[in-house]
């Protein structure tokens, strides 16, 4: 005989949905839809005037596409990477060892922290970089002068913070694998490649797309290296939305009308990308399973 539950004992999951989830959602989407500054949020009706101040943004809407070219090349380089680099610590035993913790250094690290390393490695005058840059003929040479070279570096700055998150998740993933089964494939005269394709993808494939997934917000949320590192320049080459964001909202004019208006334009875009990733990932295991 089955007792129902009673709906009190519901009640704090409620209260931390409506305090964490619903009341910010509905502010964010209040001040989208008033004149809204820092100082003086919600003084009266917009209606779709915040929007199109922020679709006619020079810098808003060319981030768009910047973050989501940034987002995806970071998702398909951590993700590759990281089960690389798993694969090679599973090679050497079941222990993650002290290699695998060095590995984690990066992200455990605050990101502020890293990006003022790397801006003081990067300087091109007394940077930590400079005399090897000197040293193969390159004296003055500045990664941060140029648009494609700056993205570039914070590109690979994002991946080298966050693909140990990759290497984490799929080191656990892989000691799922039956022992009995690679043995089985070897003894079928399967290859190393043939091994991992047949016995090994199969198994971890799941949690693969998961990671994907979860770089690619991660991928989007970059806000930390961008303030520290390049404030969004060399013009706008390392501008992303989120930098974007803070600067129409926090920087200027403080118009927070419009930058809730940016918030929500930009959670459409992730939405829009994140589901037809994930909509990937559910063809790809069906075609797996079939």
């Amino acid at each position: 005989m089955s007792r129902r539950v009673p709906l009190w004992l519901a009640l704090p999951a409620v209260a931390g949905l409506l305090l964490f989830l619903v009341y910010p959602t509905g502010y964010l989407i209040a001040l989208a839809l008033t004149h809204s500054s820092l100082a003086h949020p919600l003084r009266s009706f917009s209606g779709a005037d915040n929007f199109s101040s922020a679709l006619s943004s020079a810098a808003f809407v060319p981030s768009l596409a910047r973050s989501t070219v940034f987002a995806v090349l970071a998702t398909v380089a951590t993700t590759t990477l990281g089960l690389a680099l798993a694969v090679l610590l599973r090679a050497r035993g079941t222990k993650f060892g002290v290699v695998g913790a060095l590995l984690l250094l990066p992200l455990v690290t605050a990101p502020v922290l890293i990006g003022v390393a790397w801006k003081l490695l990067l300087a091109p005058v007394g940077g930590g970089f400079a005399q090897a840059f000197s040293a193969i003929g390159l004296g003055g040479f500045n990664p941060l002068g140029s648009g494609v070279a700056a993205f570039l570096v914070i590109l690979l700055i994002h991946v080298w913070q966050w693909t140990p998150f990759a290497v984490l998740i799929s080191f656990a993933a892989l000691g799922v694998v039956r022992p009995e089964l690679l043995e089985s494939a070897r003894i079928d005269g399967a290859g190393t490649w043939k091994t991992f394709t047949t016995v090994v993808w199969p198994a971890i494939a799941p949690t693969q797309w998961a990671v994907a997934v979860l770089e690619l917000v991660f991928g989007y949320k970059v806000f930390d290296l961008i303030v520290v590192i390049t404030a969004g320049g060399p013009g706008f080459a390392t501008t992303l939305s989120p930098y974007a964001i803070y600067q129409t909202g926090l920087r200027g004019s403080f118009d927070m009308g419009t930058a809730a208006a940016q918030t929500l334009i930009f959670a459409v875009v992730v939405g829009a990308v994140a589901t037809i990733v994930t909509a990937a990932r559910a063809r790809a295991l069906k075609a797996e399973g079939s």
